[in-house]
């Protein structure tokens, strides 16, 4: 009876998710035409804080009970799920519309970001004599993100259309409830399916990386496809974008304020993973300006090689 009820809380979290993915899609468009701001400024930065919650929510509860491998592991993880799984698989459904700014100016950022957490892991970035991941780094990255935010807002990019309706104090209440519809839901989701995968006799490693991975990403991967259905693209891959630099910025950066710690060598390799993952999905980025499905499946390939791999290891 209660593997049923499990199961039954699984297909709910999933309603769940996709209404308040419809939801927030909706009202984030209205209030960046009512901010006059295009939907990729909104969808890099509050859309993407909003679906990063669940990554800020694990890897600050493992930060603080000094987890370490799990905070940084998530963060990491989650960004090569992002890039791979949802982005590849949101291309899969609809091809996705890209443009120069968001190459030139947004991809370049996540570049540049993810080598520079590579170069403060291995300790050459002249800051610290070893392998540590130090408060004063973590500061660094929560003030680079503070910087990247204020930017976007002061050279905000106007909206590529003009939107039928006006964002109102409904607008608003949707995009709220919304947004606590798909974290909640990513989380309910965890939890029953993680439960279903035990009574199949699934080992907790494999639902570790696999359902709660996925769990975690589940805002993202909701809220993208349901912005690409739409049309509104620049929230469907902005989400991402800004989403993987909330988590290495913000994240990662909070992370280390709270319990500074010695990086194992296991995670170098899946760091640079991500360096590669990054320029793979910049390249297709920049190839005729848009996403397509062929690639989206190249995305997806690569993320279950990896996983494939690491259930080798």
């Amino acid at each position: 009876m209660t593997i049923l009820l499990d199961c039954i809380l699984v297909v709910i979290s999933i309603i769940i998710l996709w209404k308040g993915a419809d939801w927030l899609v909706d009202s984030a468009a209205e209030i960046a035409h009512s901010l006059k701001v295009s939907d990729l400024i909104i969808g890099l930065t509050v859309v993407a804080f909003g679906t990063s919650a669940p990554e800020f929510a694990v890897t600050i509860s493992a930060a603080i009970s000094q987890q370490t491998e799990i905070s940084i592991g998530n963060v990491i993880g989650s960004n090569i799920f992002n890039l791979g799984f949802i982005l590849g698989g949101t291309a899969i459904i609809r091809p996705i519309i890209t443009s120069p700014k968001l190459f030139y100016r947004d991809g370049m950022i996540l570049i540049m970001t993810t080598i520079l957490i590579f170069l403060l892991f291995f300790g050459i970035d002249g800051w610290t004599p070893d392998d540590s991941f130090t408060k004063l780094e973590g500061l660094t990255l929560f003030i680079l993100l503070f910087g990247y935010i204020t930017f976007l807002f002061i050279k905000k990019d106007p909206p590529e259309e003009v939107h039928p309706h006006t964002a109102n104090l409904k607008s608003y209440a949707y995009f709220f409830v919304g947004l606590f519809m798909i974290v909640y839901g990513g989380h309910l989701m965890v939890v029953h399916a993680s439960n279903v995968a035990r009574f199949m006799g699934v080992s907790d490693w494999v639902i570790a990386v696999t359902i709660v991975a996925a769990g975690t990403s589940a805002p993202e991967f909701a809220t993208s496809i349901s912005a690409a259905l739409k049309g509104r693209h620049g929230i469907a891959i902005g989400n991402l974008i800004g989403s993987d630099l909330f988590n290495l910025l913000g994240v990662l950066g909070l992370a280390g304020m709270i319990n500074p710690t010695m990086i194992h060598q296991d995670i170098y390799l899946s760091v640079f993973n991500l360096v590669l993952m990054v320029g793979v999905v910049l390249i297709m980025i920049r190839t005729k300006w848009r996403i397509s499905r062929m690639e989206g499946v190249i995305l997806v390939l690569i993320n279950l090689f990896r996983w494939y791999f690491d259930f080798a290891a």
